[in-house]
């Protein structure tokens, strides 16, 4: 079953982008660095594993999927997955 998160290869959303090369800065904005930060804080304290935080990813309703940047899923994600688990 192919879902939104599946989007390599699907017809009508144009190439999957690559990753930058050259001189590009890991994160276009500071917020960003934090998510990335607090995920991997969570993760080391045991709030989550990768298989749960992938899977919230991925129940993200398809309209929100597509609207959101990527650190924008992550956030959503680990609200999602903090507020599940009673510790949001």
């Amino acid at each position: 079953m192919s879902r939104v998160h599946d989007m390599g290869g699907q017809l009508g959303f144009g190439p999957v982008p690559g990753a930058a090369a050259g001189d590009e800065p890991p994160f276009s904005a500071d917020w960003e660095a934090r998510v990335f930060a607090l995920s991997r804080a969570l993760l080391r304290a045991g709030a989550y594993n990768l298989d749960e935080f992938r899977d919230a990813i991925e129940r993200i309703p398809p309209e929100a999927y597509l609207r959101a940047s990527y650190y924008e899923r992550w956030l959503i994600a680990m609200e999602h997955l903090l507020e599940a688990k009673g510790l949001g």
